[in-house]
């Protein structure tokens, strides 16, 4: 079973990837980026008028959505790293597979997602897909029957984890069944904290900034002379037709 101070290594040793990533993707950050992904019409619903309010807003859900999927896959290799000290679990080489690991006579094949809700109809079925080729491969030398294939959610519960041909097993349950401990799930809070102020003071620096450039480039270029936002023009870049100029 993996120690405490192991996973306590692992974290102070990678968690630094994960404020960096963070901090390296708002650095490089265009507003103009941002500004096309985002559903206008939302902010327009919610009567954002002042020029700091919308930009703060339409950055706050960039990040958001960003940190989440940064944040993944430092999840996803931790748990890979647990998983390994305690059942020699390991990244498989199978398509959308992310651990492999044998216990109590069968194979696992996982797919690691950060919560339960991660997902639409086709990916679902995408994921089913790469279970199915990889109990193929595997098939060869094992039972089929021996071969338990895995939605493992990081975060979160799913109080009907079968789903037929797949099990989706969230939060307290995962952990548990990489780890073999019951309680790693609470576990695992402390370490993650690891140097987090002094990476949230940097990144706080720098969110400033970037609010207060955005916040000027914003007014200049979506705000007409009486410093109103001109709302039909960032649904026309946001949302119009792209203007191409075609050769003959």
């Amino acid at each position: 079973m993996v120690s405490k101070q192991e996973i306590k290594k692992y974290v102070e040793q990678n968690i630094g990837d994960f404020h960096q990533s963070r901090l390296d993707s708002l650095e490089k950050l265009k507003f103009d980026k941002i500004l096309k992904r985002k559903n206008p019409y939302l902010f327009k619903a919610k009567n954002i008028i002042v020029a700091a309010d919308f930009v703060k807003f339409l950055l706050d859900a960039y990040l958001s959505s960003q940190e989440e999927s940064l944040f993944g896959d430092f999840l996803e290799g931790l748990a890979v790293f647990v998983c390994s000290k305690s059942y020699d679990g390991r990244k498989s080489a199978a398509e959308g597979i992310d651990l492999e690991f044998e216990k109590e006579n069968k194979r696992y094949i996982i797919s690691i997602k950060s919560g339960p809700n991660w997902g639409n109809s086709g990916q679902i079925k995408k994921m089913r897909d790469n279970f199915r080729q990889a109990r193929k491969i595997l098939g060869g030398n094992i039972s089929q029957s021996n071969i338990v294939a895995v939605n493992g959610c990081c975060y979160g519960r799913d109080n009907k984890p079968d789903k037929g041909d797949y099990l989706k097993i969230c939060g307290q349950r995962f952990w548990e069944l990489i780890s073999g401990n019951n309680e790693l799930y609470t576990e695992l809070i402390e370490p993650l904290g690891h140097k987090a102020k002094e990476s949230n003071d940097s990144f706080s620096k720098t969110y400033a900034t970037r609010v207060n450039k955005f916040t000027v480039d914003f007014t200049k270029e979506y705000c007409d002379k009486d410093f109103q936002i001109m709302w039909d023009k960032i649904v026309k870049i946001n949302s119009g037709e792209e203007q191409k100029t075609f050769t003959k």
